[in-house]
């Protein structure tokens, strides 16, 4: 029958249409310092990170506040938003970059000029 040849075009088709998934940075990451995680998972069409564990309570950094907020795809592994920083309480557009099991995020002032970044890397 003619009609299952089209079905399977079609079917090839759509598997060409769909972009490539980009690198999922979903679940939670642990700091380079080792002292603290972060959870990241949807929020509407974006990411957002929140403190899931702290290696030493009673600091600016408090678990469940959200530091990562806003973060839209850019590019292939790549995400823009906002970082908040709990130790100075400021607002910093914020970047992500995943690579394998590596995440770099930075936030940054003066368009980007100035930037601080920290790398994370997958926790279980």
């Amino acid at each position: 029958m003619a009609i299952r040849p089209i079905i399977t075009a079609a079917g090839l088709l759509l598997a060409f249409a769909v972009p490539a998934a980009a690198q999922d940075v979903t679940g939670t990451w642990l700091r380079d310092s080792g002292a603290s995680k972060v959870r990241f998972t949807k929020c509407g069409e974006a990411m957002c990170g929140t403190i899931s564990w702290l290696k030493e309570a009673g600091g600016p950094a408090k678990v469940g506040q959200r530091i990562f907020y806003d973060m839209k795809p850019a590019s292939a592994g790549k995400w823009n938003g906002s970082a908040f920083n709990p130790e100075d309480g400021k607002t910093y557009s914020g970047t992500m970059s995943l690579s394998g099991d590596t995440l770099t995020t930075a936030g940054c002032v003066m368009g980007g000029l100035i930037c601080r970044s920290v790398k994370w890397s997958r926790s279980n």
